[in-house]
Protein backbone atom coordinates (compact mmCIF):
# COMPACT_ATOMS: atom_id res chain seq x y z
CA UNK A 1 0.00 0.00 0.00
CA UNK A 2 1.48 3.64 -1.21
CA UNK A 3 2.58 5.23 1.64
CA UNK A 4 0.53 8.71 2.81
CA UNK A 5 1.85 12.05 3.46
CA UNK A 6 0.02 15.20 4.79
CA UNK A 7 2.87 17.55 3.52
CA UNK A 8 2.71 16.17 -0.16
CA UNK A 9 0.90 16.44 -2.83
CA UNK A 10 1.83 13.37 -4.67
CA UNK A 11 3.95 10.68 -4.70
CA UNK A 12 6.68 10.99 -7.82
CA UNK A 13 9.17 7.68 -7.10
CA UNK A 14 8.51 5.44 -4.42
CA UNK A 15 11.42 3.71 -2.39
CA UNK A 16 11.16 1.02 -3.98
CA UNK A 17 11.18 2.63 -7.80
CA UNK A 18 13.92 4.46 -7.17
CA UNK A 19 16.14 1.65 -5.65
CA UNK A 20 15.29 -0.76 -8.55
CA UNK A 21 16.81 2.37 -11.00
CA UNK A 22 19.62 3.08 -8.95
CA UNK A 23 20.77 -0.88 -9.47
CA UNK A 24 19.95 -0.37 -13.02
CA UNK A 25 22.65 2.46 -13.15
CA UNK A 26 24.72 0.95 -11.28
CA UNK A 27 24.93 -1.44 -13.68
CA UNK A 28 25.55 0.63 -16.47
CA UNK A 29 28.38 2.41 -14.29
CA UNK A 30 30.20 -0.83 -14.18
CA UNK A 31 29.84 -1.61 -17.69
CA UNK A 32 31.18 1.78 -18.67
CA UNK A 33 34.23 1.28 -16.14
CA UNK A 34 34.95 -2.62 -16.44
CA UNK A 35 38.17 -1.36 -18.66
CA UNK A 36 39.38 0.91 -15.81
CA UNK A 37 41.47 -0.88 -13.95
CA UNK A 38 39.84 -0.28 -10.59
CA UNK A 39 40.74 -2.17 -7.77
CA UNK A 40 40.37 -1.94 -3.74
CA UNK A 41 42.72 0.65 -2.04
CA UNK A 42 44.63 2.12 -4.38
CA UNK A 43 42.35 2.51 -7.55
CA UNK A 44 38.90 2.60 -6.68
CA UNK A 45 36.20 4.72 -8.18
CA UNK A 46 35.98 7.80 -6.35
CA UNK A 47 32.37 8.75 -5.42
CA UNK A 48 32.37 12.57 -4.64
CA UNK A 49 29.28 12.84 -2.31
CA UNK A 50 27.60 16.24 -2.35
CA UNK A 51 25.91 16.50 1.43
CA UNK A 52 23.55 16.56 3.04
CA UNK A 53 21.22 15.80 0.26
CA UNK A 54 22.68 12.77 -1.61
CA UNK A 55 23.97 11.24 1.07
CA UNK A 56 20.84 8.29 0.73
CA UNK A 57 21.49 8.00 -2.86
CA UNK A 58 25.27 7.95 -2.48
CA UNK A 59 24.63 4.99 0.10
CA UNK A 60 22.23 3.21 -2.55
CA UNK A 61 24.60 3.75 -5.03
CA UNK A 62 27.48 2.23 -3.25
CA UNK A 63 25.88 -0.73 -2.32
CA UNK A 64 24.12 -1.30 -5.63
CA UNK A 65 27.73 -0.87 -7.53
CA UNK A 66 29.02 -3.83 -5.04
CA UNK A 67 26.55 -6.21 -6.65
CA UNK A 68 28.94 -5.59 -9.53
CA UNK A 69 32.16 -5.92 -7.74
CA UNK A 70 33.11 -2.11 -8.29
CA UNK A 71 35.15 -0.74 -5.69
CA UNK A 72 34.72 2.53 -4.38
CA UNK A 73 36.23 4.89 -2.63
CA UNK A 74 33.51 7.72 -0.50
CA UNK A 75 34.84 11.40 -0.24
CA UNK A 76 31.93 13.93 1.45
CA UNK A 77 32.10 17.48 0.25
CA UNK A 78 29.70 20.65 1.56
CA UNK A 79 28.68 23.50 -0.84
CA UNK A 80 26.40 26.31 -0.06
CA UNK A 81 23.79 27.75 -2.67
CA UNK A 82 20.21 27.62 -1.26
CA UNK A 83 20.49 29.28 2.27
CA UNK A 84 17.38 28.19 4.11
CA UNK A 85 14.75 29.10 0.94
CA UNK A 86 13.57 27.53 -1.93
CA UNK A 87 15.17 29.67 -4.76
CA UNK A 88 18.81 29.25 -5.26
CA UNK A 89 21.01 32.51 -4.36
CA UNK A 90 23.30 31.98 -7.64
CA UNK A 91 25.79 32.11 -5.15
CA UNK A 92 28.36 28.56 -4.63
CA UNK A 93 30.64 28.01 -2.07
CA UNK A 94 32.47 24.77 -1.23
CA UNK A 95 32.20 24.45 2.70
CA UNK A 96 34.08 21.45 3.23
CA UNK A 97 36.29 19.89 0.45
CA UNK A 98 37.41 15.95 0.13
CA UNK A 99 40.31 15.13 2.05
CA UNK A 100 42.12 13.28 -0.35
CA UNK A 101 43.82 13.37 -3.78
CA UNK A 102 42.27 12.42 -7.09
CA UNK A 103 44.50 12.95 -9.33
CA UNK A 104 45.05 10.55 -11.57
CA UNK A 105 42.03 8.69 -9.93
CA UNK A 106 38.42 7.72 -11.54
CA UNK A 107 35.95 9.81 -9.66
CA UNK A 108 32.68 10.79 -9.86
CA UNK A 109 30.10 13.95 -8.33
CA UNK A 110 27.63 12.16 -6.99
CA UNK A 111 24.74 15.29 -6.33
CA UNK A 112 20.73 14.54 -5.34
CA UNK A 113 18.81 17.05 -7.89
CA UNK A 114 20.50 19.03 -10.97
CA UNK A 115 18.17 22.43 -11.32
CA UNK A 116 19.82 25.61 -12.27
CA UNK A 117 23.03 23.37 -12.22
CA UNK A 118 24.80 25.91 -11.15
CA UNK A 119 26.57 23.73 -7.93
CA UNK A 120 27.45 21.16 -10.43
CA UNK A 121 28.83 23.54 -13.05
CA UNK A 122 31.04 25.11 -10.30
CA UNK A 123 32.07 21.38 -9.21
CA UNK A 124 32.89 20.25 -12.12
CA UNK A 125 35.38 22.94 -13.11
CA UNK A 126 36.50 22.43 -9.19
CA UNK A 127 37.18 19.12 -9.36
CA UNK A 128 38.85 18.90 -13.16
CA UNK A 129 41.66 21.60 -11.82
CA UNK A 130 42.34 18.31 -9.70
CA UNK A 131 43.28 16.38 -12.68
CA UNK A 132 41.72 13.13 -11.99
CA UNK A 133 41.84 10.46 -14.57
CA UNK A 134 38.50 10.94 -15.34
CA UNK A 135 35.28 13.20 -13.69
CA UNK A 136 31.79 11.98 -14.12
CA UNK A 137 28.73 13.73 -12.43
CA UNK A 138 25.77 11.22 -11.77
CA UNK A 139 22.32 13.13 -9.85
CA UNK A 140 19.62 11.52 -8.48
CA UNK A 141 16.98 13.69 -9.95
CA UNK A 142 17.24 15.96 -13.12
CA UNK A 143 15.09 19.06 -13.35
CA UNK A 144 15.92 19.82 -16.93
CA UNK A 145 13.43 22.85 -16.55
CA UNK A 146 15.32 24.83 -14.25
CA UNK A 147 18.39 25.35 -16.22
CA UNK A 148 20.47 28.81 -15.85
CA UNK A 149 23.65 27.58 -17.57
CA UNK A 150 24.14 24.56 -19.95
CA UNK A 151 25.13 21.41 -17.98
CA UNK A 152 24.26 17.89 -19.23
CA UNK A 153 24.69 15.29 -16.47
CA UNK A 154 26.48 11.79 -17.22
CA UNK A 155 24.26 10.16 -15.32
CA UNK A 156 20.14 10.28 -14.26
CA UNK A 157 18.38 8.13 -12.22
CA UNK A 158 14.86 10.06 -12.81
CA UNK A 159 13.88 13.32 -13.92
CA UNK A 160 11.53 15.42 -12.18
CA UNK A 161 8.78 18.24 -13.23
CA UNK A 162 9.76 21.75 -12.29
CA UNK A 163 8.24 21.22 -8.66
CA UNK A 164 9.49 21.43 -5.35
CA UNK A 165 10.56 17.85 -3.96
CA UNK A 166 11.68 16.51 -0.76
CA UNK A 167 12.48 12.91 0.74
CA UNK A 168 15.11 10.59 0.07
CA UNK A 169 17.65 12.57 1.52
CA UNK A 170 16.36 15.69 -0.41
CA UNK A 171 15.15 18.43 2.75
CA UNK A 172 12.92 22.04 3.08
CA UNK A 173 14.65 24.02 4.77
CA UNK A 174 16.82 20.84 7.04
CA UNK A 175 13.66 18.95 7.24
CA UNK A 176 11.79 15.46 5.60
CA UNK A 177 15.40 14.16 4.87
CA UNK A 178 14.35 10.79 5.89
CA UNK A 179 10.90 10.56 4.13
CA UNK A 180 10.99 7.23 2.09
CA UNK A 181 9.87 8.33 -1.36
CA UNK A 182 10.33 11.06 -3.48
CA UNK A 183 7.28 13.52 -3.11
CA UNK A 184 6.06 17.02 -4.25
CA UNK A 185 6.11 19.27 -0.92
CA UNK A 186 2.88 21.07 -0.87
CA UNK A 187 3.23 24.69 -1.87
CA UNK A 188 1.60 26.06 1.26
CA UNK A 189 4.30 24.47 3.49
CA UNK A 190 6.87 26.11 2.21
CA UNK A 191 4.69 29.52 1.21
CA UNK A 192 3.69 29.75 4.97
CA UNK A 193 7.02 29.54 6.21
CA UNK A 194 8.85 31.97 3.76
CA UNK A 195 5.68 34.52 4.92
CA UNK A 196 7.00 33.87 8.26
CA UNK A 197 10.73 34.20 7.29
CA UNK A 198 9.88 37.74 5.26
CA UNK A 199 7.59 38.80 8.36
CA UNK A 200 10.93 38.48 11.10
CA UNK A 201 13.43 39.83 8.90
CA UNK A 202 11.11 43.40 8.43
CA UNK A 203 10.75 43.16 12.19
CA UNK A 204 14.46 42.34 12.74
CA UNK A 205 15.74 46.14 11.95
CA UNK A 206 12.72 47.79 14.34
CA UNK A 207 13.67 45.47 17.13
CA UNK A 208 17.20 46.03 17.11
CA UNK A 209 16.47 49.71 16.82
CA UNK A 210 14.13 49.64 19.97
CA UNK A 211 17.34 47.66 21.46
CA UNK A 212 19.68 50.51 20.66
CA UNK A 213 17.41 53.16 22.46
CA UNK A 214 17.56 51.00 25.34
CA UNK A 215 21.02 50.18 25.57
CA UNK A 216 21.67 54.25 25.28
CA UNK A 217 19.06 55.09 27.75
Amino acid sequence: MPRQYDFAEKILYTEEELRARIHRLAQRIAEDYKDKGLRPLDNSLVLICVLKGSFMFTADLCRALSDFNVPVHVEFICVSSYGSGVITSGQVRLLLDIRHSIEGRHAMIVEDIVDSALTLKYLQRTYTERRPASLKTVVLLDKCEGRQVNFVPDYVVASVPNVFVIGYGLDYDDSYREVRDIVVLRPEVYERREAARKNRLKEKPATMSIETVSASL
